[in-house]
């Protein structure tokens, strides 16, 4: 539902027709993004896998024939290369490598499939959103082992206007819900619809704030979720008058660490190593004591 991307086969990289370049970096000295990604890939221009013209249906159509042609015990592969197109995958995971650089697992069609792809070959990616006068595209070469069944994963790394590894970055599989009161409703609605996508598999937290355990709305539908959904979906409640059996944070430690403006609206910041300064800011607002909290 929130992250998909278009990607495509490319030849094997010809290393003595291009120097080295950053494939998101933005164009330098006039060169045109666009020309370069499908020169570099050995491509030309190419269709969208899925598609609702007459021409995509059939190319769709072959490219699921030969796929499914393949000789018994030899692994079906999702990119094909040549009239195949576009396949749009779905992000799987993610995960932060540093601050600027974050591994990304796209989900194949099928949990049978390999990519398809060989050493020194790469893939070529496209997005286009409103407004865009021409899509972006861009080569890369994924790190996951050319075997590997079910999924592929690309490292990208986040260039200062750079659109595609920008789109990157923005792709999410996991979202933060918050909300209070009677703004449970429209999250209500957007979890069911995340859960009734079968194709949909991100992840959800919410916080929900109330006045009282009474006052707790959809409380047993958003059970349900948790109940039906125990890997995927999380609801964490906060009150302005819990009752008295209500969970104490006593046994609760936090452990703070980051620049010095966050440590100030976070918790204030450490005198010294052996001393770690009051507690202040959004920590002490919410009740934590200077023993609960750690700075580093």
């Amino acid at each position: 539902m929130f992250a998909r991307s278009a990607f495509r086969a490319a030849q094997p990289l010809k290393r003595n027709l291009l120097s080295r370049s950053y494939a998101t970096e933005p164009a330098k000295g006039g060169a045109n993004p666009l020309l370069y990604a499908a020169g570099a890939a050995g491509v030309g221009g190419a269709a969208y896998y899925f598609t609702a013209t007459p021409s995509g249906k059939s190319v769709a159509h072959k490219a699921e024939k030969e796929v499914k042609g393949v000789a018994s015990g030899t692994p079906k592969v999702a990119l094909t290369g040549g009239d195949q197109g576009f396949i749009s995958l779905l992000l799987e995971d993610s995960e932060v490598l540093n601050h600027n650089t974050k591994r990304l697992r796209f989900k194949l069609p099928e949990d049978d499939m390999v990519s398809g792809l060989h050493v020194a070959s790469a893939i070529l990616t496209k997005f286009k959103t409103e407004g865009m006068e021409k899509p972006v595209l861009r080569p890369y070469t994924p790190t996951s082992d050319e075997n590997e069944k079910g999924f592929m994963e690309l490292i990208i790394k986040k260039y200062p206007n750079g659109p595609m590894s920008t789109h990157f970055h923005d792709m999410h599989n996991h979202i933060a819900l918050i909300a209070g009161g009677t703004g449970i409703t429209p999250m209500y609605q957007l979890c069911r619809a995340i859960f009734n996508n079968p194709d949909d598999k991100t992840k959800v937290t919410l916080v929900y704030g109330s006045l009282s355990e009474e006052d707790i709305l959809l409380k047993k539908e958003l059970e349900q979720l948790e109940n039906t959904y125990p890997q995927r979906f999380r609801a964490f409640y906060v009150l302005d008058n819990p009752p008295k059996e209500w969970p104490k944070a006593e046994n609760i430690k936090v452990f703070v660490c980051g620049p010095p403006g966050m440590y100030k609206a976070i918790s204030g910041n450490k005198v010294s190593p052996k001393d770690q300064g009051e507690l202040t800011g959004i920590l002490k607002d919410l009740g934590y004591t200077k023993d609960q909290v750690y700075k580093f």
